[in-house]
């Protein structure tokens, strides 16, 4: 029988190319999204790719009551992935009630639901921030890492969301869960009928540079050219959406399927492979033969310097690997820039 999935956040950027994985998967999917930073017309872009309509609850989160209703609405919930979250760094150094509301109340909710209704596994959302600044010798980033103070309110959501699933977990609630920590998601479907599409100015790299490489913005900003890295600029393990999509696929399987693996277990999502700010500008331009126009801007707060992956659990435990080259997987982003022109959308 086919189990019955709740993705949450899921007409988003990462949780719409999930929903395509699970559905091709053999999964039903419930998508619940409030459409802060998204819009329903992702639901028809997931159909035109599966074939299959997902069910799609325009509901909060954060609304337990509503939630409940969703929960009865489709009894048979087998497991949760959870997206739902507000995510910018920037915007979280500005507005830190609004993120640890938003983020920390719908797990909480998710967490009450859960035993009510008899909903057996839940794959978290969460990030490679928790790591903030790893120190040299722990570059690349094992789940081994000490877990630092975070640089910004949004870190330090995920860093508290992921002690409470452990203690909720541990206090002998029956569910299980795979957090998974992601590294930089970027790239859109290789088909071009979803990608990534904030509502009004991007706060994600890729977003802003095919923006501004189509004429939509004027200039692309890099924060900060004085960081201790080879060319001055950030570096971070970009990772194409769909290989991250795939993991969350077998995180379910792991968690419904697997009996004998342990209630909570983190893996690190990602390539393995650091690539700089700049790096990923001039490579965009190298990938599609369009120019970007760009500057160096002051350093923006909450920013990390460097941090990339080593993917070696994923890969050997959960049986999982980033397999898009980068410049695949900046092609892929600037088709969807175009195609949103094309549809008029921008």
């Amino acid at each position: 029988m086919k189990h019955t999935i709740l993705v949450t956040g899921g007409t988003g950027f990462i949780g719409s190319h999930t929903t395509v994985e699970l559905q091709q998967a053999g999964y039903n999917v419930v998508i619940v999204d409030n459409l802060s930073n998204s819009k329903p017309e992702v639901v028809d872009g997931i159909e035109k790719i599966t074939g299959i309509r997902p069910a799609f609850e325009q509901v909060d989160c954060c609304d337990l009551a509503a939630m409940d209703k969703v929960f009865s609405k489709y009894g048979d919930i087998s497991g949760i992935i959870h997206f739902a979250a507000s995510k910018a760094v920037g915007e979280s150094v500005q507005k830190p009630l609004l993120y640890y509301r938003n983020n920390i109340t719908s797990l909480l909710n998710l967490l009450e639901l859960m035993p009510a209704h008899n909903v057996k596994g839940l794959i978290f959302s969460s990030s490679c921030t928790v790591y903030g600044q790893p120190s040299p010798e722990n570059l690349p980033v094992t789940e081994e890492a000490p877990i630092q103070k975070a640089l910004s309110p949004y870190g330090n959501t995920k860093q508290i969301n992921e002690e409470i699933i452990q203690d909720f977990i541990h206090s002998g609630a029956p569910v299980k869960s795979v957090i998974l920590r992601y590294f930089n998601p970027i790239g859109a479907h290789p088909s071009a009928l979803i990608g990534e599409l904030p509502n009004g100015v991007p706060m994600n790299l890729i977003p802003f540079v095919t923006q501004t490489a189509i004429g939509i913005r004027g200039q692309l900003k890099i924060f900060g050219n004085d960081y201790n890295t080879p060319d001055g600029t950030c570096i971070r393990d970009y990772i194409y959406v769909v290989d991250l999509a795939k993991a969350h696929v077998k995180a379910m399987e792991r968690v419904l399927d697997n009996p004998s693996t342990d209630a909570v277990e983190i893996f690190n999502i990602g390539t393995g492979k650091g690539v700089s700010t700049l790096e990923v500008v001039e490579g965009f331009e190298k990938a599609t033969g369009v120019k970007v126009n760009w500057e160096y801007a002051p350093r923006r707060e909450g920013d990390i310097e460097k941090v990339w992956a080593d993917p070696a659990k994923a890969n050997n435990v959960l049986g999982w690997k980033a397999e898009t080259g980068l410049e695949e997987t900046l092609r892929s982003a600037w088709k969807w820039q175009l195609k949103l022109r094309e549809d008029g959308v921008q």
